[in-house]
């Protein structure tokens, strides 16, 4: 069974070697009868390759992203088309001038997809997802400040009328407990306030924290205390 295994991993490596040899070539061909000679020819194929291994490897560690598969199509495509194009299909004796100019401008094509692909993460790439609310019904409701007891005694006793007793203070009610804050809310607080540690140097402050999550003030603020 290992023997059969290590036959079909070589027999793959090799069935790779020779399709990427072929494509290599092609792409060389082609660059050369559109004009460019040398060493230039050769780094046609360098250049498409290294952009679609770039894209795919985006894909493979950061996940599904548009800005990877866009590229990753656009060196598949140049590839593509320059193994069918050498195939008989086009006079490479006499290239068209449209085959010229995608040639001519492809160096700046694969400069920008590979600098996009290089500086841009998946963070800034993919929309901030929305802040759960499922969890928060009871806490949207504005909390009440709590006052002092001497103060809520003294403008809650009813001022006594002449030859009538005074009727017994009523209880004092406990105060509005703080909202409590899902777990997942303050997780997903934490990553916006290091994301924007990293970009600014500077801690988040709670309004810049409210509109990011999207939350009431209050609600806000109690998630500022458990970053800090």
């Amino acid at each position: 069974m290992a023997a059969r295994h290590g036959l079909r991993v070589d027999a793959v490596l090799v069935q790779a070697v020779i399709a990427g040899a072929l494509s290599f070539a092609h792409l060389h061909d082609l660059a050369s009868a559109a004009g460019q000679n040398g060493w230039k020819a050769w780094a046609y194929p360098v250049s498409v390759d290294l952009l679609m291994v770039a894209a795919w490897r985006r894909l493979r560690s950061e996940g599904p992203s548009r800005l990877a598969w866009c590229w990753f199509v656009v060196a598949l495509f140049a590839s593509l088309g320059a193994n069918v194009a050498t195939a008989g299909f086009l006079d490479l004796a006499d290239p068209p001038a449209l085959l010229r100019l995608g040639i001519a401008g492809w160096p700046a094509l694969a400069f920008l997809g590979g600098t996009l692909l290089a500086h841009s993460s998946a963070a800034e790439s993919e929309p901030v997802p929305p802040a759960p609310v499922a969890d928060t019904a009871d806490a949207t409701a504005p909390a009440e400040q709590p006052v002092p007891d001497a103060e809520r005694a003294s403008a809650t006793e009813p001022v006594p009328e002449p030859g009538r007793a005074p009727a017994s203070p009523a209880p004092a009610s406990s105060p509005t407990p703080a909202p409590s804050v899902p777990a997942v809310l303050i997780d997903h607080a934490r990553k916006v306030a290091d994301e924007y540690r990293t970009r600014t140097g500077s801690p988040i402050d709670t309004d810049t924290l409210r509109s990011r999550l999207g939350v009431p003030p209050h609600l806000a603020d109690a998630i500022a205390a458990h970053l800090t």
